[in-house]
Parts: structure tokens; C-alpha cells; sequence
């Protein structure tokens, strides 16, 4: 069963590019899973705590896992400095 991960950042206006540019690198290092469905970086218009959010599609927990567990996505995360709060959904409802 696929799992969407939702990832909340907080990030100063001020550190708003050099965010980007880590998670950038993180999300490239993702990429090369094959589990890895897709993933887009979103940017609140109005709250200035919780200024990005992540949202992520997996093939399955595990596979999150076993990415997020490994060596290189610790060297390629190493930049993200700023205080996250990851959590893996599935799909309850649509439409």
C-alpha cells in the first residue's frame, strides 16, 4: 500500500533559498529509490511559522524507511537544519 509522507517545516523568511537548496539535495538523492513516486515542495501564502511543506508519495512504509535509513540520504539531508515534523499518511477517502 502506497504512503504519502507530509512534512512540515519551520523556516525563516530569511532562510528561505538556502532551504531550498538543501531539501533540493535530499529530494535528489530520494529520487534515485525506486519506491520513490513523487514528491513537490509547497510554500505557505500566509503562515510564517510553518513556511514549507513537503509532501511525498512511496510505494510503501518500508521502502520510506529503508530510504530515510540509509547512509546517503543522511549525507544528502545533512543541510536541513531547520526543525521538521514528518508523518506517513494513506488514503482513508477520496473524493
Amino acid at each position: 500500500m502506497s504512503v504519502t509522507l507530509i512534512n512540515i517545516f519551520e523556516v525563516p523568511a530569511g532562510d528561505a533559498d538556502d532551504f531550498i537548496a538543501a531539501r533540493e539535495k535530499t529530494r535528489d538523492y530520494l529520487k534515485t529509490s525506486p519506491a520513490h513516486i513523487e514528491t513537490a515542495l509547497h510554500q505557505s501564502l500566509h503562515d510564517d511559522r510553518f513556511r514549507f511543506v513537503n509532501i511525498a508519495h512511496w510505494t510503501s512504509e518500508d521502502e520510506f524507511n529503508t530510504a530515510v535509513g540509509s547512509q546517503g540520504f543522511r549525507q544528502a539531508a545533512s543541510g536541513l537544519r531547520w526543525p521538521m515534523y514528518p508523518a506517513l499518511y494513506r488514503v482513508v477517502r477520496t473524493g
